[in-house]
């Protein structure tokens, strides 16, 4: 099938955290899980102090001080990468803090963290949620982000030191482990890892000048750094791994609950000659894609924006989940005729569908790629993440 691309990557994914915040409003005085499989206590709720007004959107992007959190109804801070250890051993990664804040209720929070091992064909995730502002550790300038915590509804039970997620102007450092609760493949008794990430290009400004209009279903802020060095460890097991490779950065806040209703599929694309690429296509209930949306990004940094006619996705196979049932595609061809480019992407494992109904309330499936492509008719290797939701029952 083929399609073209949608706006906003995960502009349906902020429908999972208006649907969590409900349950979280009436349970955050109680002593059951809120988000999460693991009971824990949390805050008692309380009326937060109502905030000065926000000036209308919108307003630019300012760097560093927008990296920091915003108090705006949904906000992400979302890594993948790619990883290369000794003898050749490669793995992929997501990272994943989400925010909510609804009215005067407690400001909710869910982490994702997943780990695909390409060379052993195994992948591990878990999940997290929290629910308060403690879990905000930015500085009070607000020139950095930094969220740490995440542990009273997860770390009791695994006995582990809280996840934290930091950075200001491209300097980033990401640590979480977990207990292997969910695996496919071979299982762990804990993964996780410990990375410095570092900026080779400026941040990139989606449809041009980081602002994207959803209409009636609100707006979003969105920057992504498609280029970044990764160094540090991977614990795999009893295995510690020393690794190095790349990551890239979404960050997105705004005052919107759910685009689409249909799901969607978002690809990352980082090609050896220095580009890097993402387009999206955005599904409405009704499976048509009423959003559009590309970037791409040059050997130099230059951010130039795609319209929809600027490029083709086709999917080129599916796999059905044997945990949900739920039949995703699994390989794509995405041209670029105007850049004479031809991209060919495959599921590195196959069995990359994370379902965190307990945290956010979806399956989806984010995986690493192998990637093909052809400038001009020449081979061009490259790395590659995609993410596909909507495909499991709606979730």
């Amino acid at each position: 099938m083929t399609s073209s691309v949608g706006r906003s990557r995960r502009g349906a994914l902020a429908a999972l955290l208006a649907g969590v915040l409900a349950i979280a409003c009436v349970v955050a005085g109680c002593s059951g899980p809120v988000l999460a499989n693991p009971a824990a206590a949390h805050p008692v709720m309380t009326i937060a102090p109502s905030s000065p007004p926000q000036p209308p959107d919108p307003q630019p992007i300012v760097f560093p001080g927008d990296e920091a959190p915003h108090q705006r109804l949904t906000e992400w801070w979302y890594y993948t990468g790619h990883l290369r250890g000794a003898e050749g051993r490669r793995l992929g990664f997501e990272y994943v803090v989400f925010r909510a804040e609804r009215g005067g209720f407690p400001v909710t929070w869910a982490s994702h963290l997943a780990l695909t091992d390409e060379t052993g064909n195994r992948f591990h995730y878990a999940q997290r949620t929290e629910i308060g502002p403690q879990v905000d550790q930015s500085p009070a300038g607000g020139f950095s982000f930094a969220v740490t915590g995440m542990d009273l509804a997860g770390a009791a039970a695994e006995g582990s030191t809280p996840w934290t997620m930091a950075g200001s102007l491209g300097e980033d450092w990401l640590t979480a482990a977990a207990a292997g609760q969910e695996v496919f493949g071979d299982p762990v008794d804990r993964f996780g890892m410990d990375l410095s990430l570092h900026a080779r290009k400026a941040p990139a400004l989606h449809d041009e000048d980081g602002w994207i209009d959803f209409g009636v279903a609100g707006g979003s802020y969105y920057y992504s750094r498609t280029d970044m060095a990764a160094t540090g460890t991977v614990t795999l097991g009893d295995e510690v791994l020393k690794v190095e490779g790349d990551a890239w950065f979404d960050h997105q806040w705004g005052d919107f609950i759910s685009v689409g209703g249909g799901g969607w599929d978002w690809f990352a694309v980082n090609l050896d000659d220095g580009t890097d690429l993402t387009v999206s296509l955005v599904r409405a209930a009704d499976g048509t894609y009423p959003l559009v949306y590309g970037t791409l990004v040059g050997p130099d940094g230059t951010t130039r924006h795609l319209p929809a006619d600027a490029f083709d996705v086709a999917a080129t196979g599916s796999w059905t989940s044997p945990a949900t049932g739920a039949t995703y595609p699994a390989g794509w061809t995405i041209r670029l005729p105007g850049e004479a480019l031809e991209i060919r992407l495959s599921p590195t494992v196959p069995q990359q569908e994370l379902d965190t109904r307990s945290t956010t309330g979806v399956v989806y499936w984010e995986g690493s790629q192998r990637v093909e492509a052809r400038r001009n008719g020449v081979p061009l290797g490259g790395e590659a993440y995609v993410e596909l939701t909507g495909y499991a029952d709606g979730k």
